[in-house]
C-alpha cells in the first residue's frame, strides 16, 4: 500500500443481489475493507427501482459505520422532478449522504434523456458527484456522459467501469480529455492487463478514482491492479485516495 495515503473506494452497494452470489452483510464488507487496506466505501442502492428503500437501507450502514461507509442516493427517472429533489434533498440533509448514483438499466432511456436531468440539476447545485454504470449496453454508453457533463459543470460525472470494454473505454477516455467534470472509475469484471496505464495516459491520472464494486466483486484483486501498474507513485495516490478526497471533500 502506498503509505500516508487515505484509501477510498468509489464503488460499492447495499442490497441483497443473491442471483450474482451478493452478501451485503456490512460486518463482512468492513473485513473485506480491513483485508484489502482500504479505509473508506461509497456505498449505494441500486436495487430498488423507486430509490426510498435501498436508501435507507445505504443510511443504516453509514449510521453503523459512519467513519468507514459514505453514502450515496439514488432515484429514479420515473419519478417527476419535484418527487426526485424531495427525495435526494432527504439523502443529502437528512441521510448525510454526498453523492448519487444514476443506473440506467431498469428504464428506456439513455443518460442523456432529459428525465435524468432533475437529478443533474440537483448533483450541479450541490456540486456533487454522480457515478454511472457505464458499459457497452446502448443506453449505458459513457458517450451519454459527455453530452450531458457541459450542461452541469458543477457536477461530477464518474464513468463507473471506465466504459468495462474497448469502444466504451475509448468515449470514457474522451470524455475525460474533454471535460473537466468527467471522471474515470477503475473496478471491471475482466483483467486485461494494462487498462489502468491506458486510463492514466489517457485521461490523467487526476481524473481516475478506485473503486471495486464491493461485494459483488472483492476489493483485494481491484485495487492490486492499481498498486501493480506502471505507473507513477503519486499517480496511484490520486487514483487510490487523493481524488476521491477532493470530489467528496473529505
Amino acid at each position: 500500500m502506498i503509505d500516508g495515503t487515505m484509501v477510498i473506494d468509489f464503488h460499492g452497494h447495499t442490497g441483497g443481489n443473491e442471483s450474482n452470489g451478493m452478501n451485503d452483510d456490512p460486518e463482512l464488507m468492513i473485513r473485506t475493507l480491513d483485508a484489502a487496506n482500504v479505509d473508506r466505501a461509497c456505498i449505494f442502492n441500486c436495487f430498488h427501482p423507486t430509490g426510498r428503500p435501498g436508501n435507507d437501507l445505504t443510511a443504516s450502514f453509514v449510521a453503523k459505520y459512519p467513519d468507514r461507509f459514505i453514502g450515496f442516493g439514488f432515484v429514479s427517472p420515473l419519478l417527476s422532478a419535484e418527487e426526485i429533489r424531495d427525495e435526494l434533498t432527504r439523502c443529502f440533509d437528512e441521510l448525510g449522504f454526498i453523492g448519487i448514483k444514476v443506473y440506467s438499466n431498469y428504464y428506456p432511456w439513455g443518460y442523456d434523456d432529459p428525465h435524468y436531468y432533475p437529478i443533474y440539476e440537483f448533483a450541479d447545485e450541490r456540486n456533487a458527484p454522480l457515478i454511472f454504470h457505464s458499459s457497452i449496453e446502448p443506453l449505458s454508453r459513457p458517450v451519454m456522459l459527455a453530452n450531458v457533463a457541459p450542461m452541469f459543470p458543477n457536477a461530477y460525472f464518474v464513468a463507473g467501469h471506465s466504459g468495462n470494454m474497448p469502444a466504451p473505454r475509448t468515449e470514457a477516455i474522451a470524455g475525460a480529455q474533454a471535460y473537466p467534470n468527467y471522471y474515470l472509475e477503475t473496478c471491471s469484471t475482466y483483467r486485461t492487463p494494462g487498462i489502468i496505464e491506458e486510463l492514466v495516459a489517457g485521461a490523467g491520472a487526476d481524473r481516475i478514482l478506485y473503486g471495486s464494486d464491493q461485494p459483488l466483486m472483492d476489493p483485494r484483486p481491484q485495487i492490486g491492479k492499481i498498486l501493480t501498474a506502471d505507473i507513477t507513485d503519486e499517480a496511484k495516490r490520486l487514483i487510490i485516495g487523493d481524488n476521491a478526497r477532493r470530489l467528496l471533500k473529505i
